[in-house]
């Protein structure tokens, strides 16, 4: 049977966003520890996003968006603006830090914002791997359009296609935009997966599915997606963690110690500084 999840909403850095990983209902699905979906929002002239700099580890961050733009930078000196169609993933592995702002064009003119961040928590062989940084270009991901239904392969495997970014386990990660009456059929192909509707109306199975809601789908169940208005949508899942995790703030690992250590590091500045983005971090929170 499938289960419905309400995100909850939080703020980071001037921007409302909505989180349905994890949950009473969902700890993880596949690799994936955490799900956001940032906005739809419209920043006047002269404002955006300001997300300071603040460490991970044992993870990889995924950031996919349809509307606006985000610039990247991080403590191995990357620097990139991430647009529309665009995959940006952080390999945290043994420690990075990063920090995300609005782009300095899109700030003054003002701009719209609609994406999601995930992150997928790295097997334990993985877990203290070299940090890195990749970006790939819309144009390098494969997609397909067929009878309304656009399908962008974010990372790993689907629908028949795969996606040139590096993963660490079988990832299930697709961007969905169909048009209204189309409907997708969406084959068991991955042991674990969920479905995300960030907006328009919805039916799985001929059920309504409440917009910006989470779906996780019955194991080895076929299911059929299908759009009453124009829909933007996200499937992602994968192969079941290794092994349990443990999470803090931005930390998650299979070791309670190596999160202490986290902790300490970051408090200390072992994580380093980000060049051009120096000034300022989010504080270890207290509690």
């Amino acid at each position: 049977m499938t289960i419905v999840i309400a995100p909850r909403s939080h703020d980071i850095g001037g921007l409302e966003v909505r989180r349905a990983v994890p949950s009473l209902q969902a700890r993880s699905v596949g690799p994936f520890v955490f799900v956001d979906h940032m906005g739809p929002a419209l920043f006047e002239p002269g404002r955006g996003i300001d997300v300071r700099p603040h460490p991970h580890i044992g993870l990889a961050t995924v950031t996919y968006l349809w509307a606006g733009a985000l610039r990247h930078r991080d403590t191995l000196g990357s620097v990139q603006d991430i647009l529309p169609g665009d995959v940006n993933w952080m390999t945290a592995g043994r420690g990075i830090a990063h920090s995300e702002r609005t782009p300095p064009g899109p700030r003054a003119a003002g701009h719209d914002l609609h994406g999601m961040q995930t992150w997928v928590a790295l097997p334990k062989s993985h877990e203290e791997t070299a940090p890195s940084f990749h970006h790939h270009e819309a144009a390098t991901l494969p997609w397909r359009e067929h009878a309304g239904a656009r399908l962008r392969v974010i990372a790993g495997r689907g629908f028949g296609m795969e996606s040139p970014v590096r993963v660490f386990a079988d990832t299930f990660n697709v961007a969905v935009d169909l048009a209204p009456d189309a409907e997708l059929p969406i084959a068991a192909e991955a042991q674990e997966r969920a479905l995300y509707v960030l907006e328009g109306q919805a039916q799985l199975d001929g059920a309504d599915i409440p917009e910006k809601h989470l779906v996780v789908l019955d194991p080895g169940a076929r299911h059929v997606l299908r759009a009453k208005t124009p829909l933007k949508a996200m499937l992602f899942g994968g192969e079941p963690l290794d092994a349990p995790r443990h999470m803090w703030w931005n930390f998650v690992s299979s070791s309670k110690e190596r999160i202490e250590q986290a902790k300490s590091d970051w408090d200390s500045g072992a994580f380093g500084l980000i060049p051009g983005d120096d000034a300022e971090r989010i504080p270890l929170p207290t509690r």
